[in-house]
């Protein structure tokens, strides 16, 4: 019997409860998580903004998770499909705020949409730091 391969992608920048409980959910999924962590350039691209972590320490923290199984750099939106591929993934999970979004990619696995932790985002945790001093 083959391993069940699941993918994710996310920033992971200010890592907090909702990263650690939606990678624990789709590890759940299968045998082998596998996680894509935006580029810096990818995330500047879609956010307006730098990260606050660079890619290489977002990619280690993400690392370090024993949920986690591998990690790679995220370097286009537009390569989900090749990433999903290359990865032998069966399974891909994105958080609901994107729900029906990569329903395109069902032709090669299976996608969940997950639901998002209420009241944590990244965005929201560091416009409160800011506001802080």
């Amino acid at each position: 019997m083959s391993q069940r391969t699941v993918i994710t992608f996310g920033t992971f920048d200010v890592f907090h409860v909702g990263h650690v409980r939606v990678l624990q959910r789709a590890a759940e999924l299968g045998d082998r998580l596998v996680v894509g962590v935006s580029s810096d350039a990818l995330n500047l691209s879609k956010k307006g903004r730098a990260p606050v972590f660079n890619e290489d320490e977002r990619r280690e923290i993400i690392r370090s998770l024993r949920v986690v199984d591998e990690v790679f750099l995220e370097e286009s939106l537009e390569k989900k499909r090749d990433y999903i591929v290359e990865h032998h993934a069966d399974v891909l999970v994105m958080g609901d705020d994107w729900a029906g979004r990569f329903d395109w990619v069902k032709d090669v696995c299976d996608v969940v949409y997950l639901p998002r932790t209420p009241s944590v985002s990244t965005t929201g945790l560091i416009e409160h730091i800011s506001s802080l001093s």
